[in-house]
């Protein structure tokens, strides 16, 4: 998230030559009325190119044509603007068209439970099912619809949505429950609820954003065009009080260069370009694979002051690793590797083959069973027990060995529920692991009424290298970080210092969640959190900026304002930055628009009055041949300055996280002071091209 008050061209996204060409059509088809009145500030400029082409066409001559004619390109230009940004985005959406195909789907009964053989099913149309349909879907066969997956585990290909050729699972029952339309089963095969209607999956709302089709204009841009329609109204009036004053100076000015100046004098310039840096901006967020349900989402990211984001696999890789065995006072380690292996068997997660892995590893255990392991009964990870573990037949029918592993408080209740004790160094053992971020598993053995623990396993999940840099950067922005997590509370807080949040929330729960965006928003700030499973919904829907994952659960996806097709929590790092360089563009075009008016203000005054007045020639520091020449040149100035913005509309300011005063300051040196010196420079110029023009010296 590199930042800077700079133009800033993603790669890959220039504009051509091809897409100016193709937006000229639709730029010509805005000048309709109808069209034209949805920009205030446009539409004024609308209204006096009618008049001017009337007053021309009833007198006739070389002035009067030269600003009708740039007039109605200033116009033009500003369609231009928008109609390019939308062809930009209609290029995304055609791709994206051509990315589906006519999809067959295998409808079955609604009372099924299970997948059922394959080439079950009625074969339809993709288009004729509706929300509540099942459908199975199998190797090779293309998801019909977005959907919920009811039964079965297999591996999708979801690179025609993503981009990404690494094949991901889904199944039933989790947080990783949800299939997109248009992706590929590879593996196995699926039970699938359809949960979106014809027209309305993901991809068709992707397609209808990038389209513009739905852009409705957001809280701050429509407060920023009623501040320009204000101020035309406003500037509108003092050039028709400056026509009496003329007067009874006796230079009384054209009615045609009044309203020329009036446009010059108007914000035309942010007026023009705002609508392309809205849509811009929604585009900029289409490139990344976030999809949002509205511009709102958008422009709130922009002004977020608080992030939540979930440790595992957003700020930790999320697959924590046993990393070392720790055994008690008079306990060999070889006899603690020996049970946590044990212990393991029955666990199938990640962290569980990673102890057989590191017992293997480092202490010469096999990873494979034997066959009396195999005829042991394994006692399965539940949330309730919070243990694992394996029993043993021995030499005593009704005394098998028994082998757990789990969370410490657990682990020793379970001891001594056997009549034995948790030896004095245990808690010291447990709180090291804990402060270092590590997650202790304490190991223990029963046998013949006699229950003892063997020691510790300590699990690491490590902070992703480029974390605490970009919470660093966030904290530059502003932007407070808080962590939440599962985890206890040392080792929520030995995570924390490591990745370089400033706050964490330890053992949370949903209600956790939304107590914590309650108390954020009760002091005015504008929370941003990721999610994706169906505990995650309240939160997300509470947030400001709710980004859900799209292998989340369908409650968290609608609970949320923006759904990431990557299904990566960091990225909502990068939606924040997205919507500051909205935010800030659209400032450094109203910076430069506002000083640019001012400028142009003092540079035609002087050479329009100079003629009455000679005193005013010494303001005439340009040397302006005459007010034709002052206002013509204005206009062309004009309409040519929103032509030159278009690539900073359409490609954003690169924003760096240097805080508000740092910003406002080279906001105002870059564009303010830019805004004021660009109109003396270009008006100038134009003047020594036009000045000897006949009707203009």
């Amino acid at each position: 998230m590199n930042t800077d008050v700079r133009p800033h061209t993603p790669p890959g996204t220039a504009i051509t030559a091809g897409q100016v060409l193709g937006a000229v059509p639709d730029a010509v088809r805005r000048l309709d009325p109808r069209s034209a009145v949805r920009r205030p500030v446009m539409f004024v400029v609308w209204v006096a190119s009618v008049l001017v082409t009337v007053l021309v066409a009833l007198a006739p001559n070389v002035f009067g044509v030269l600003v009708t004619a740039w007039l109605w390109l200033t116009v033009f230009f500003a369609n231009l603007a928008e109609a390019v940004a939308e062809r930009r985005g209609r290029a995304q959406a055609d791709a994206m068209r051509r990315s589906r195909t006519e999809t067959v789907a295998r409808r079955v009964s609604p009372d099924v439970e299970e997948v059922p053989p394959a080439g079950s099913g009625d074969r339809v149309p993709a288009g004729d099912l509706v929300p509540g349909d099942l459908v199975v879907v199998g190797p090779g066969e293309v998801v019909p619809g977005d959907g919920e997956i009811l039964s079965g585990l297999a591996s999708v290909d979801e690179s025609a949505i993503t981009g990404e050729s690494t094949p991901v699972v889904r199944e039933a029952g989790g947080d990783r429950s949800s299939v997109t339309g248009g992706t590929t089963v590879l593996s196995d095969s699926l039970l699938v609820r359809i949960t979106a209607a014809p027209g309305q999956s993901v991809v068709d709302r992707m397609i209808r954003l990038v389209e513009g089709a739905r852009r409705q204009p957001t809280p701050n841009e429509v407060a920023i065009t009623v501040l320009l329609a204000t101020l035309s109204v406003l500037l509108v009036a003092a050039v028709t009080a400056l026509q009496p004053i003329a007067a009874y100076s006796g230079a009384r000015q054209p009615v045609l260069v009044l309203v020329a100046l009036a446009v010059c004098l108007l914000p035309t310039t942010v007026g023009a370009l705002l609508p392309a840096v809205g849509i811009a901006g929604m585009n900029r967020l289409v490139r990344r694979n976030v999809l949002a349900t509205s511009g709102r989402a958008v422009e709130a990211a922009g002004d977020v002051a608080t992030l939540l984001l979930d440790k595992t696999g957003t700020i930790t890789f999320g697959n924590r690793m046993a990393t070392e065995l720790v055994p008690v006072d008079g306990v060999g380690v070889e006899r603690l590797a020996a049970a946590a292996r044990l212990a393991s068997l029955a666990d199938p997660t990640p962290e569980g083959r990673s102890v057989v892995e590191l017992c293997a590893r480092e202490h010469g255990l096999s990873a494979d069973t034997t066959s009396d392991e195999r005829a042991a009964v394994r006692v399965p990870f539940t949330a309730r027990t919070r243990m694992s573990g394996l029993d043993l037949p021995s030499g005593a029918v009704d005394q098998p060995v028994l082998i757990r592993k789990g969370a410490a408080a657990e682990v020793v209740q379970w001891v001594r529920d056997r009549g034995g004790h948790p030896p004095a160094g245990l808690p010291g053992i447990v709180d090291a692991v804990a402060r270092q971020g590590g997650t202790p598993l304490v190991c223990a053995r029963a046998e013949g009424g006699h229950a003892e623990i063997l020691g510790v396993v300590r699990l690491a999940d490590v902070v992703k290298p480029h974390m605490p840099a970009r919470f660093a950067e966030l904290r530059r922005m502003g932007v407070r970080t808080v962590m939440i997590t599962g985890d206890n509370p040392v080792t929520a807080a030995a995570i924390a210092e490591q990745a370089g949040v400033d706050d964490h929330l330890a053992e949370a729960t949903p209600e956790d969640k939304m107590r914590l965006i309650r108390e954020e928003r009760r002091g005015g700030r504008l929370v941003a959190m990721a999610g994706d499973g169906t505990n995650d919904a309240p939160a997300l829907a509470a947030a400001d900026v709710g980004l859900a994952m799209n292998s989340g659960t369908t409650a968290a996806k609608e609970a949320g304002n923006l759904v990431d097709l990557d299904s990566d929590p960091s990225k909502l790092i990068a939606v924040i930055g997205v919507g500051k360089q909205l935010l800030i563009t659209r400032g450094a075009l109203t910076t430069f628009s506002i000083a640019n008016d001012l400028a142009k203000y003092f540079a035609i005054l002087p050479a329009m009055f100079t003629a009455v007045h000679p005193g005013l020639g010494a303001l005439n520091v340009m040397g302006l041949a005459s007010a034709n020449s002052a206002v013509l040149s204005a206009v062309v100035f004009n309409a040519l300055v929103i032509v030159a913005l278009i690539p900073l509309a359409l490609h954003g300011v690169r924003y760096r996280p240097l805080g508000a005063a740092t910003l406002l300051r080279r906001n105002l040196l870059l564009f303010g002071v830019g805004g004021l010196v660009a109109p003396f420079l270009g008006i100038w110029a134009l003047d020594l091209a036009v000045r000897h023009l006949p009707g203009l010296g």
